[in-house]
């Protein structure tokens, strides 16, 4: 996950404990607003609309990915049991966090603009994975093995010249990277279809 800049603080006021206009917005803010789902599939929606939304949209578009339906398809009773959510508890925290801006009077939310500075990402690894970084480092690891097997003459490693082992290890470091460079493409908020959490819904897989 990755972020930085700041956020400005818009309707509040006589609070030392809420940020500033020019305060950064913290590392215990990120990770407040990150650490619920909902609050994920909010700046997820926002990043994708880039303007002021209803809350009625926004809990609509929350409760489809939460069945994992098309927006058309929420009943009344699953939308309205993630708007209550939205307006009692999620909204007004990321409001008083300085992530969004909530207009109660208009039922409106919005991403602060220092908050579209900078970019999340959601990188789970699972159980039986290694981080990327774990992954380079066992990579680099074996080319240099190779080239120095190489370099000392035994074979058959050492039938292959020098210019032969580079394009070998260019090429294997610009897949790898290639396949980083997507992994993160699709782990960013607010770049795919569906926040990158969860499976998209079939009809909506067929038409990415």
């Amino acid at each position: 996950m990755n972020s930085g800049g700041q956020v400005s603080k818009v309707g509040h006021s006589g609070d030392d404990d809420e940020p500033s206009n020019d305060e950064a917005l913290s590392t215990d803010t990120i990770f407040e607003t990150l650490s619920n789902r909902r609050r994920r599939y909010i700046l997820h929606y926002l990043t994708q609309v880039d303007d002021p939304v209803t809350i009625r949209d926004l809990s609509r578009q929350i409760a489809a990915w939460e069945n994992q339906i098309d927006a058309r398809d929420v009943t009344p009773k699953q939308r309205k049991r993630v708007y209550t959510a939205l307006h009692q508890t999620h909204l007004p925290t990321m409001d008083r966090l300085g992530v969004v801006v909530y207009d109660r009077d208009r039922g409106t939310v919005a991403m602060t603009d220092h908050v579209k500075a900078f970019d999340i990402y959601l990188d789970v690894v699972p159980k039986d994975d290694i981080p990327w970084s774990q992954f380079y480092l066992v990579l680099g690891s074996v080319l240099s093995a190779l080239v120095v097997v190489a370099a000392l003459g035994f074979p058959p490693f050492s039938y292959v010249g020098g210019f032969g082992y580079a394009l070998f290890v260019a090429g294997t470091l610009t897949v790898a990277s290639c396949v980083h460079v997507l992994r993160d493409r699709r782990s960013l908020i607010g770049t795919t279809a569906v926040p990158p959490e969860i499976e998209p819904p079939r009809e909506i897989a067929d038409e990415l």
